[in-house]
């Protein structure tokens, strides 16, 4: 799944499946590019669920005591697996934890594209000036349950329907129209791109050789 992309080569790190681990590898990566004198800044994303974790703890208490250039990224959808985020967290806004840490935090429409676009550069320009990490909760929703499957029966009716209304694809495409950046045939060329890149990534595994079974242990060193 999601979990498991990555490309160094172009920034990505990667993730893994233990919830916040990505936190701590993140300072690490920041520590990395400040002790190596470069611009670089690394964005960190994870779920509401994983600010209740040791892992969050240090890696912000890290990340602020050395100024490290990160920006940490709350994904707040509401849900950590099956458990609605007012069974776990005493607080309102996950950003106010950041208070603690000595950062900045702040919460935003995490629907709002542009919104997001704008908050997120001025927390990328304050970690290359040498101000250190922000912490930034977008409020945002799951649309589609934890797992392919998932009946979603801790959901109501009502509040999907009510998060549906505020999907942000089509908000920013409202936006766009409204802006006469985009019309109608730009959005179906747009559909169409993407419809046949998919599809050549889907032609692409489907052609593609099983991996030999001898790879199996390669890298695996216990």
């Amino acid at each position: 799944g999601s979990m498991h992309i990555a490309d160094p080569e172009i920034g990505i790190l990667g993730a893994n499946a233990i919830v916040g681990a990505g936190i701590p590898i993140a300072a690490g990566a920041a520590l990395s590019a400040k002790m190596r004198g470069t611009d670089q800044v690394v964005v960190c994303f994870f779920g509401d669920g994983a600010t209740n974790t040791s892992r969050f703890h240090e890696g912000l208490n890290l990340a602020a005591i050395w100024d490290l250039p990160v920006v940490y990224i709350i994904e707040n959808n509401l849900y950590a697996e099956t458990t609605h985020i007012s069974r776990a967290c005493k607080i309102s806004r996950l950003s106010e934890r950041a208070k603690a840490y000595g950062m900045p935090g702040e919460t935003i429409d995490g629907n709002d594209v542009l919104l997001v676009y704008e908050t997120v550069g001025r927390a990328v320009q304050r970690a290359r000036r040498g101000a250190g990490p922000t912490l930034i909760e977008c409020l945002t929703y799951r649309y589609r349950g934890h797992f392919e499957g998932d009946p979603q029966l801790y959901k109501t009716k009502e509040e999907m329907e009510e998060w549906t209304r505020k999907d942000p694809i089509e908000r920013f495409k409202k936006r766009l129209f409204e802006m006469g950046v985009l019309d109608e045939e730009g959005t179906e060329h747009i559909t169409d791109e993407i419809r046949q890149e998919i599809e050549r990534a889907v032609k692409f595994a489907e052609e593609s050789p099983y991996p030999d079974p001898q790879e199996t242990l390669e890298d695996v060193f216990a």
